[in-house]
């Protein structure tokens, strides 16, 4: 690609989707920091993937690199400031200076573990920070363990280090509930969730706004966690997301495939769950206090002429919002999963098919 991307045409049909096509456009995404000015997620190394998932040639993968680069003025990875290390490494988390540190540091374990070690070796200790940069350093790492590439983990993990949130280690309370919307509903209830001011306009900011009132403490505890845990959430979020078109809602959905993508190196599938509906928890005041939709109401969009999954990807490539191909990608894998027409109402919803 050089030093930018060349223009190409849109029309995906010219020429068909290659792993060269794919493994370059992602090797000149790298030279690009994990965040652009101010703190906004970088997307498109995981948007390049979907991309290629749903069928784009390589023309329109570098047409895109070139699109979102001079959209969003993405800037360099920041210069180093000091080595890291594996007695360090816990130090600076949550340190954005800190990233090309990280890079390498992760760059050698995972050259001398491996991508799949180094990501099960590291991820237990980072996964109670899952809202770093509003979730997508999860996003990144599960992108990278789709594709299983040894460059992107030990991005992923170092984009995650950088920006690691927590928003409240457990405290092992008992469990009041095996349905995922009824912690969601306690977000209705203290008064003070309805009252928050942040810094900037920033997901991440509002995430950690709302994880600094006490009363958000036993969010983490409060789902249980079982072999159908999983499959409810789903549920869950396609309900919120379908309902409420939100993109807070739309990282709900998108966040379910993201776990399941991320399973062969999260054999503890039990923390990943938790910290993560306990971030979207922390996300149902911005989202404004939701109510989820009726059955009869979640029947009707199933049974709406809805385009089929061919359709919807050949509309989604020609877009350059990273949340379309997003959405649009994970919804069309979580329908192989769950077979639920509800995801192409989501999906075509999205892209204004319907």
């Amino acid at each position: 690609m050089g030093a930018a991307p060349a223009r190409a045409t849109v029309n995906s049909g010219r020429h068909s989707a290659t792993r060269h096509g794919l493994e370059r456009a992602l090797a000149w995404s790298r030279q690009w920091s994990a965040e652009f000015p101010f703190f906004l997620a970088n997307h498109l190394p995981m948007v390049l993937v979907a991309l290629n998932r749903m069928g784009a040639s390589d023309e329109r993968l570098e047409a895109y690199a070139h699109v979102y680069h001079e959209q969003n003025g993405l800037v360099p990875v920041p210069e180093a400031v000091g080595e890291i290390t594996g007695d360090t490494w816990r130090e600076f988390l949550g340190r954005r200076e800190r990233e090309g540190d990280y890079r390498a540091f992760f760059a050698g374990e995972v050259s001398r573990l491996g991508a799949t070690r180094a990501a099960t070796a590291y991820l237990p200790q980072l996964i109670p920070g899952i809202a770093a940069s509003a979730m997508h350093a999860f996003m990144r790492m599960a992108y990278a363990t789709l594709i299983d590439s040894d460059e992107e983990t030990g991005v992923a993990l170092a984009y995650w280090a950088a920006t690691y949130l927590s928003l409240g280690a457990s405290q092992a309370r008992a469990p009041s509930t095996d349905d995922p919307a009824e912690v969601l509903a306690y977000m209705y209830g203290p008064e003070t969730f309805r009252h928050i001011e942040t810094e900037r306009d920033l997901l991440w900011h509002f995430m950690r706004a709302i994880a600094l009132k006490p009363e958000f403490a036993p969010v983490v505890d409060m789902l249980a966690i079982g072999p159908e845990t999983h499959d409810r959430v789903a549920r869950c979020s396609l309900a919120l997301y379908a309902s409420t078109l939100d993109f807070c809602a739309l990282h709900a959905l998108t966040g379910t495939h993201w776990l399941r993508m991320m399973t062969p190196r999260t054999p503890d599938s039990a923390t990943p769950l938790r910290h993560f509906w306990q971030a979207i928890t922390a996300l149902v005041p911005k989202i404004g206090f939701p109510s989820l939709p009726a059955k009869d109401q979640l029947e009707a969009w199933r049974r709406m002429r809805l385009p089929d999954w061919p359709e919807i990807h050949r509309e989604a490539i020609t877009r350059d919002d990273e949340h379309d191909l997003s959405l649009s990608f994970s919804a069309s894998e979580e329908f192989k999963r769950y077979g639920d027409p509800l995801y192409k109402y989501a999906a075509a919803k999205r892209l204004n098919l319907v």
